[in-house]
């Protein structure tokens, strides 16, 4: 058996990758499920609490978003370039503002590089499957 046959099958990928960002988006910031979200975004000096809370909401909704686009398949690698830029952004802003909130920042980037390697792959299996 060769690699490429050993890969799971693209829907698997593609609902692993998007259960991510709908459980992080949909249920931890829109329906509110994760207090400690709201922790770590109300560390920004600059914004308010409401401010903070409806920045959360916004993410969440983008987050949602990004996990209906990675189930519908459509430009994979536009994806997987979003939801790089995404995570990086967030935690880089994570670690900026609110390195005391997060209880281990390098765990926390591990886990999201290893997220984002699946993501890619994804994303190639799925322009690979649209090619041929």
């Amino acid at each position: 058996m060769s690699a490429v046959e050993a890969m799971p099958p693209l829907w698997l990928l593609q609902a692993a990758v998007a259960a991510v960002w709908l459980y992080e988006g949909f249920w931890c910031k829109v329906m509110g499920r994760s207090r400690h979200e709201f922790e770590v975004v109300e560390q920004v000096p600059f914004l308010s609490a409401s401010t903070a809370h409806m920045l959360l909401r916004v993410l969440g909704v983008v987050e949602t978003a990004l996990g209906i686009w990675v189930l519908g398949g459509w430009r994979p690698i536009a994806a997987a370039v979003a939801q790089t830029a995404l995570l990086v952004g967030l935690n880089s802003a994570g670690i900026f503002f609110s390195r005391e909130r997060i209880p281990d920042p390098a765990g926390m980037v591990v886990k999201n590089a290893a997220f984002l390697v699946l993501a890619w792959v994804a994303a190639g299996v799925a322009a690979r499957a649209s090619v041929a």
